[in-house]
């Protein structure tokens, strides 16, 4: 997907409240916001790259479902991350006590956690830099587990707290490792 960054700083500073009213009068637009405040206006994904992202939230959410062990989000929703970012994975999974803990308020609105798990899907236009940039956030932020899946190159890099990146190249199927016991996602409809 192409994305637009706007720095409105020094005009304009947008709240968190105010970035949660810009994106609810504008539902047509997928927004994100840096950490320094600039406003990421993203575009939406061809025919192709939706269909991979639906495969890996069907696939992550029936996983779920039979696990019973947190709650799966798709790209749609916008968690605040502890260093002020407001970003939206391709896919992700809270721990259920993690979720549990969150208020009805901040349930409802841009939950103020950062996912345990986070999947990024490059799409055609997706800068690779740019992705990697955004993985290296989520891992700064407290994700534990992240895979960056690149159907262009046939590569997925798998992120980890505390170790550094692995790269795969043309793998047919990703472990969730002990964080998603019994998740395996098969690459063959993806990559």
């Amino acid at each position: 997907m192409v994305a637009v960054t706007v720095n409105l700083s020094p005009l304009l500073e947008l709240t968190d409240d105010a970035f949660y009213q810009l994106c609810r009068n504008n539902p047509e637009i997928q927004f994100e916001r840096t950490a320094t405040g600039e406003l990421v206006i993203m575009s939406p994904v061809g025919g192709e790259g939706g269909k991979r992202e639906a495969d890996l939230i069907v696939d992550l959410g029936l996983w779920n479902r039979q696990a019973n062990l947190g709650v799966v989000f798709s790209s749609s929703t916008c968690f605040k991350l502890p260093n002020g970012a407001d970003r939206s994975p391709d896919a992700a999974w809270i721990k259920q006590a993690r979720w549990d803990a969150l208020t009805p308020a901040q349930q409802r609105k841009f939950p103020p956690i950062v996912p345990d798990f986070v999947i990024e899907l490059r799409s055609e236009t997706d800068d690779l830099g740019t992705l990697r940039a955004k993985m290296r956030e989520y891992m700064d932020n407290g994700v534990v587990l992240g895979w960056l899946i690149n159907p262009q190159d046939r590569q997925v890099e798998i992120y980890r707290q505390g170790h550094p990146v692995e790269v795969f190249d043309a793998p047919i199927s990703l472990s969730g490792e002990d964080l998603l016991p019994g998740f395996v996602l098969d690459l063959n409809r993806i990559v």
